[in-house]
């Protein structure tokens, strides 16, 4: 019985602590597993809840972007017929505009193939119309016929009132001009009695003082200078070149000191003119200006057919006796002495001038010491005595004074003639007469 008892209290101590030390935190674990699995229902709850409300926001929003995307689809249709609509009337226009263009692009290619036809027509016309010509004066009698008729119009042509100057010097200034006029005008009275001894040392003297005044620039600007006194100038020709030039060339340049020049260079010209002039007086003391005259517009001619000889002899840098060696190569003994001298002072003489004008104005200078005016004549053929003859008849009465005609023939004229008197130029040929009508075609 006491060991019952004894277990029964055992069992109830064993109880008590059961009770009273494992059941609280038993309790409490299943108490917190409790909570715990509540929690997750909830959670699990509002899971549930949460995929219940996205299906229905999903649902909701694939409706609203069905209609959105069926909306864009319609907005889309009617943007593609607006723009399908202003395309259409955009190449409606385009298309107008291209029809309106190309007719008159059609029109302008109708009137320029006119225009090219009527060019064409119009130049083969003159062609044929030239080789016609050509063929028509190929005849000497009928090339010849053409000048008779050039010259019958040009002895209806009234009298040119056309005032000639002084051709050699009118590029000069007025004073320097009237300072040359001057000079020669002296010249004429002091040479009177010289002979032609006389007249050569005048020229080379000349032309030596024309060398002095370039190597010497302060001298030239002395001797040019407008501020100075007249006497200081002539005072100083006398002192520097008294006993080493001629009498007649010192007096010459005594005179050419006390004028009034624009320039130096003007000066230096009236000088080396002088001294050319000097040569031409000689020439015509021995009565050979003449062919002075006429074998300086030969050389002039021989110069113009050649440029290469112009440059040559033009270069003032280039030693003179290469120049002068190069002349006397062309010139082979072909010239009179008087002719020769006077081209190689003026070739020697050269100082950034062209030869060929040059030899011109020598030409031009010889002609007008006879108080004529040179006429230069291009014609297709020579031209006979008695043609010639007239035309210096006719022209001399056109301008009122004698004329020196230079005849130069030129096969490309065709026929008739072109003239050129100073600035002047009348032009008959056949050549320029096709060359207008050419150059009046339509266009």
């Amino acid at each position: 019985m006491s060991t019952f008892i004894g277990q029964l209290v055992g069992f109830a101590v064993i109880v008590f602590l059961v009770w009273r030390y494992v059941v609280p935190p038993v309790r409490t674990m299943m108490k917190n597993q409790q909570e715990t699995v509540r929690s997750q229902l909830r959670d699990n709850a509002e899971a549930g809840q949460k995929v219940a409300d996205a299906d229905t926001e999903h649902t909701k929003a694939l409706e609203e972007a069905k209609a959105e995307a069926a909306k864009m689809i319609e907005d889309a249709r009617h943007d593609a017929d607006k723009i399908a609509e202003q395309l259409r009337a955009h190449a409606d226009s385009e298309l107008e505009r291209i029809k309106v263009q190309g007719a008159q692009q059609v029109q302008l290619l109708r009137q320029q193939m006119i225009r090219e036809l009527r060019q064409s027509l119009g130049a083969e016309s003159v062609h044929r119309a030239g080789d016609m010509v050509r063929e028509f004066v190929s005849n000497p009698e009928e090339q010849s016929a053409t000048i008779d008729r050039f010259l019958a119009e040009l002895e209806e042509m009234a009298p040119s009132n056309k005032v000639f100057e002084d051709a050699v010097t009118a590029k000069l200034r007025s004073a320097s001009r009237e300072s040359v006029a001057q000079i020669v005008r002296q010249l004429d009275a002091d040479v009177a009695d010289l002979d032609v001894d006389a007249l050569t040392t005048l020229a080379d003297d000349l032309g030596s003082v024309v060398k002095l005044v370039r190597r010497e620039s302060l001298l030239a600007r002395h001797l040019s200078d407008p501020s100075s006194s007249t006497d200081t100038r002539v005072q100083l020709v006398e002192r520097l070149l008294s006993g080493k030039v001629s009498d007649p060339a010192l007096s010459v340049l005594k005179n050419a000191a006390s004028q009034r020049w624009s320039s130096t260079s003007d000066l230096i010209y009236g000088i080396r003119h002088i001294a050319s002039l000097a040569l031409l007086v000689r020439a015509e003391r021995e009565g050979q200006i003449d062919d002075v005259e006429d074998q300086l517009f030969r050389f002039s001619r021989i110069l113009d057919a050649e440029p290469r000889l112009i440059t040559l002899l033009s270069e003032h840098s280039t030693p003179v006796d290469g120049r002068m060696a190069l002349l006397t190569n062309v010139l082979q003994g072909r010239a009179s002495r008087n002719a020769a001298d006077v081209l190689r002072q003026t070739i020697e003489l050269l100082h950034g001038e062209r030869a060929d004008e040059a030899v011109r104005e020598l030409a031009t200078l010889a002609v007008s010491r006879r108080g004529e005016v040179v006429a230069h004549v291009h014609a297709a053929s020579e031209l006979s005595e008695a043609q010639s003859n007239r035309l210096t008849e006719v022209l001399t009465r056109i301008y009122g004074q004698p004329v020196s005609v230079q005849f130069d023939v030129d096969p490309a004229l065709i026929g008739g003639l072109s003239i050129e008197v100073g600035d002047e130029v009348i032009d008959g040929s056949l050549a320029s007469k096709l060359a207008s009508a050419e150059n009046r075609l339509p266009d």
